[in-house]
C-alpha cells in the first residue's frame, strides 16, 4: 500500500480516534509499509484503548524489533509466549540471540521445529554458530589435549586454584561439602567401611549473587579435581536427540577425569518438573540427566556433581532422590563476620584510605556477594571521576562505599519474597526450614 493509502487511513483515524479495528489496521499498513516508529506510536495507541490486544502487542513487538530495540520486544515476547503465531517465535529467537540469551533462544528454536520440522531459517542458524562459539586457552590446550575426551569437550575442563580458604564464610556450607565430597575422597578406606562410595550430588540453592558457583569451583580445588561447569546453553542442541548426546558426552568426560567435579548452574531451566513440560524434547533431556546421575551405564565412582538454583521448588522431585542431588543446601547472605571478609578481599590492589570495614559490613544486612561488588563498583566510578577532575589519584574511602550503600539495595530481598511463600505454604518435607530459619519465622 502508499502513503496515499496510509494518509487517507490517518485522516480516518483523525476523524475516529477511539475506533480500535481502524487504528490497529493503519498501524499494520505502517508496518507493512516500514515506518516502523509510526506503526509503534499507533499500536501503542491501541493498547491503551484496548488493553491486552495480543494483535496490537504482537505488532508493536516486530515494530519495536526493526527498530533493534531488542530488550523492549522481549518483555512483550515473554508476556505473551504461549501465545505466539511461528512468525513471532521465529522474531523471538532472534531477539533472545540480540541479547545474548542462547539457551533460552536454543529451547524456542526448538519449539519451532517441533511445530515445522521442515523449518529454517539462515540468519538464526548463523547467530546460534556465533554465539556457541568457544574459546580455550594455550594452557588449558597442553593440559587436556591428550587424555581430555572428544575436541569439544576439553574447553568445559578446569583446574581451579580457589580453595575454602578463599572464600569469605560460608563454614556450615563448606562443613557440609566436605563430610559429602571432600573426606570420602581424602579417607577412601574409612567410608567404604560403612559402605560409602565416593560420589553423589549437592543441590545448592538461594538467592542469586551469594557464591553458588563460587563454592563449587573451591571445592574442585580443594581436592586438587578438575572442575567442568556446565550451563543450560552447553547441553541444548536445536536438533532433536543431540541435547542427549551433549549430555551424555559431558558425563562422559567427567567420569574419564575423575576425580572431577561437574557443576550445573542453573539446574532448575533443565530439572523442572517433568509433568509441566509441554514440550516431549525437554522430558527427554530430564530422563538422560536422571540415568546419567544413576550411572546406569556407567560407574560415576569419583564423579561428585553439584548443581546451583535459584528456585529449587522448580526442580522435578526425581532429582532429589537418593544417590541424585541426596544433599540441598542454602546458601544465604554472608553474615556480617564474612561480609568483612569478603569487602576485604574485593578491595584488595585498589587505591583505599583508611576503611572502616566492619562499619561497611554492619550497613550491608542481606547483602550479597555480588551486592557488595556493585557497591564497590559504584565507589570506584565515584572516585575515577574526581580522579580524573583533578588530575591526582583519590582513593576510596569509608564514606565512598557507605554511599554506594545508599544508592544499592540488596537484590536478595525479592528472592526471599517468593522464597518466604515457599518456605510457610509449600514445605511439607522440610526442605525449606533453612529459609525459615534464616528469616527468624516460627512456623
Amino acid at each position: 500500500m502508499d502513503n496515499e493509502t496510509i494518509r487517507q487511513l490517518k485522516e480516518a483515524v483523525e476523524l475516529s480516534p477511539e475506533n480500535v479495528p481502524l487504528r490497529l489496521h493503519l498501524a499494520e499498513v505502517m508496518l507493512k509499509a516500514q515506518q516502523f516508529a509510526e506503526a509503534a506510536h499507533e499500536f501503542g495507541e491501541v493498547l491503551t484503548r484496548s488493553y491486552g490486544n495480543l494483535k496490537a502487542r504482537l505488532g508493536l513487538a516486530e515494530a519495536y524489533f526493526h527498530q533493534k530495540k531488542y530488550s523492549a520486544a522481549l518483555i512483550i515476547y515473554e508476556e505473551i509466549q504461549d501465545s505466539l503465531p511461528v512468525p513471532a517465535m521465529v522474531l523471538y529467537v532472534k531477539c533472545l540471540l540480540k541479547e545474548n540469551s542462547r539457551a533460552q533462544a536454543v529451547e524456542m528454536y526448538q519449539k519451532v521445529i517441533a511445530l515445522h520440522p521442515e523449518f529454517r531459517d539462515e540468519e538464526i542458524d548463523q547467530l546460534l554458530r556465533m554465539s556457541g562459539s568457544a574459546n580455550v586457552s594455550e594452557e588449558e590446550e597442553e593440559d587436556y589435549n591428550g587424555e581430555g575426551g572428544d575436541s569439544d569437550s576439553r574447553y568445559f575442563l578446569q583446574k581451579p586454584k580457589e580453595k575454602f580458604s578463599d572464600v569469605g564464610g560460608m563454614k556450615r556450607i563448606k562443613e557440609e561439602i566436605s563430610i559429602k565430597i571432600i573426606q570420602p575422597l581424602k579417607n577412601p578406606d574409612l567410608f567404604k567401611a560403612f559402605g560409602k562410595k565416593t560420589g553423589g550430588g549437592i543441590l545448592l540453592y538461594g538467592p542469586p549473587g551469594c557464591g553458588k558457583t563460587y563454592i563449587a569451583k573451591a571445592t574442585a580445588g580443594e581436592i586438587d579435581a578438575k572442575f567442568i561447569s556446565i550451563g543450560l546453553h552447553d547441553i541444548l542442541d536445536m536438533w532433536i536427540g543431540n541435547s542427549e548426546k551433549n549430555l551424555h558426552a559431558i558425563f562422559e568426560l567427567a567420569r574419564k577425569n575423575a576425580p572431577c567435579v561437574l557443576f550445573f548452574d542453573e539446574v532448575d531451566a533443565m530439572g523442572a518438573s517433568r509433568n509441566d513440560m509441554k514440550q516431549s524434547a525437554m522430558r527427554h533431556v530430564i530422563n538422560q540427566f536422571l540415568s546419567e546421575m544413576d550411572g546406569v551405564n556407567s560407574s560415576n565412582e569419583g564423579v561428585l556433581i553439584l548443581a546451583a538454583t535459584n528456585a529449587p521448588w522448580s526442580v522435578d522431585p526425581a532429582f532429589r532422590r537418593p544417590g541424585r542431588f541426596d544433599r540441598v543446601i542454602f546458601v544465604e547472605p554472608p553474615d556480617e563476620k564474612a561480609r568483612e571478609e569478603i569487602l576485604a578481599g574485593m578491595l584488595q590492589n585498589k587505591p583505599v584510605a583508611d576503611i572502616d570495614v566492619r562499619k561497611i559490613a554492619k550497613e550491608t544486612n542481606d547483602y550479597s556477594g555480588a551486592d557488595l561488588q556493585a557497591v564497590i563498583d559504584i565507589a570506584v566510578e565515584d572516585k575515577l571521576r574526581e580522579s580524573l577532575s583533578s588530575g591526582v589519584l583519590q582513593p576510596i574511602g569509608t564514606r565512598d562505599l557507605l554511599k554506594g550503600v545508599k544508592a544499592h539495595r540488596p537484590t536478595t530481598l525479592e528472592w526471599f519474597a517468593s522464597a518466604r511463600n515457599y518456605a510457610l505454604y509449600a514445605n511439607e518435607s522440610g526442605l525449606y526450614d533453612d529459609i525459615l530459619k534464616f528469616l527468624k519465622i516460627k512456623k
